[in-house]
């Protein structure tokens, strides 16, 4: 993609990493103008770095609150998620509309404002285990996923995805962790396949498996 400027006549190129949008001169006006839009996936175990690196990101590739939205998912169920909800809402403060949605995430990105120009989704394996908790063991798979797996294929606006990579420890003792292990395993790598850039966060550190870093 470019970025033309009108007034002089210039085409400027735009690095393959920028941001969603572009800003063209048009007689000292300028125009923000949305690109096509991608999706990422961002992988990690616990305490990788994955949120930050989103956030970071988002933060950077967009310029105020009402461009930026956060999906998050998680349910304030017991005291430790309640503190760890309200860590992540004074991390974010007012730079970010935020939608609390710990089931229907797909009609959430769906129905994001059409200001918004990059979106987090933090986190997928939480909002899968927010579907096993009250639907149960799926005898296939989740239809949630589906509607998930069809919105990200023609997405609204940028889309990052947080999730975290549980197949890499020991074998859980009980069936229902095992279930959660597995749907966990598949669904990233359905996402991983719809996504355009993969990254894996290790120690802060990233690292592309499909892409480019952001």
């Amino acid at each position: 993609m470019a970025t033309i400027d009108v007034k002089k006549g210039l085409m400027k190129s735009r690095p393959a990493d920028g941001p969603s949008v572009v800003t063209s001169s048009v007689g000292g006006m300028k125009i923000r103008t949305r690109l096509k839009s991608r999706v990422s996936l961002i992988i990690g175990g616990g305490r990788s770095g994955k949120s930050s690196y989103a956030q970071d990101y988002a933060l950077g590739s967009c310029d105020g609150t009402e461009s930026r939205a956060y999906i998050a998912t998680a349910q304030a169920i017991d005291e430790e998620m309640k503190a760890r909800i309200a860590a992540h809402q004074k991390d974010r403060g007012d730079r970010f509309i935020t939608i609390e949605e710990p089931m229907e995430l797909a009609r959430a990105i769906a129905d994001l404002p059409q200001s918004v120009e990059v979106c987090i989704v933090d986190c997928l394996t939480v909002w899968l285990g927010n579907l096993l908790h009250h639907k149960g063991i799926p005898t296939k798979r989740f239809e949630e996923l589906d509607e998930l797996y069809a919105i990200l294929a023609h997405p609204p606006c940028e889309i990052l995805l947080v999730t975290n990579e549980t197949g890499l420890g020991l074998i859980p003792a009980d069936s229902e962790s095992r279930a959660f292990r597995d749907l966990a395993g598949w669904m990233n790598q359905d996402i991983a396949a719809i996504a355009q850039n993969v990254i894996l966060l290790v120690a802060g550190l990233p690292l592309a498996l499909k892409g480019e870093v952001l």
